[in-house]
């Protein structure tokens, strides 16, 4: 049985592409392509099943075009929408392991400043702009917060923290953005 304590979350299945079983892939790591390992693992209802990859093929650099053994056609391929793709951790570098490969690691993690306390979780990573942003919210409210390394203070891995030292001014709790 695969546990999730033993795989990395690389992306997520889309759309099906094409008739012939190809499932579009939006991943935040090509460790696939660099790793030698014959499948992925994917989370469906809950459970960690491994799927074999015949072949894939990259559309662009967040973007890959996988055909699994055993989906044949785009009926097939449609069941894997919206279902995370994971990694066996084993084969992941050290670098890798600790978000070297992508700033989306740190979805989910609690961050707690050193001036005003604990802030939230990581809902998502603002990359569309020069300077990366992560959106932290809390009880209905959230924060943009700039992903400076500069501005942690630790990074605890294992229980999944963020402790930061934000410039003073940055956060005014009573100015969060509403969330809906």
């Amino acid at each position: 049985m695969i546990r999730k304590e033993d795989v990395v979350e690389i992306g997520r299945f889309a759309k099906p592409h094409g008739i012939k079983g190809e499932i579009t892939l939006n991943f935040t790591s090509d460790i696939f392509d660099r790793v030698e390992c014959e499948y992925l693992i994917g989370e469906i209802e809950g459970i960690l099943v491994p799927f074999f990859v015949e072949e894939y093929r990259f559309k662009n650099d967040t973007v890959a075009l996988i055909k699994l053994e055993g989906v044949d056609n785009e009926a097939a391929a449609k069941e894997f929408a919206g279902v995370p793709v994971y990694f066996p951790k084993e084969l992941f570098g050290e670098e890798e392991l600790n978000g070297a490969d992508s700033w989306d690691y740190f979805v989910g993690f609690r961050v707690t400043d050193a001036r005003y306390g604990e802030l939230g979780e990581v809902v998502a990573v603002d990359e569309s702009t020069a300077n990366v942003l992560l959106q932290v919210a809390e009880g209905g409210k959230e924060w943009l917060v700039p992903a400076a390394e500069e501005l942690f203070d630790d990074i605890d891995h294992e229980n999944k923290m963020l402790y930061m030292n934000l410039p003073e001014g940055l956060i005014d709790p009573g100015r969060a953005h509403e969330c809906f």
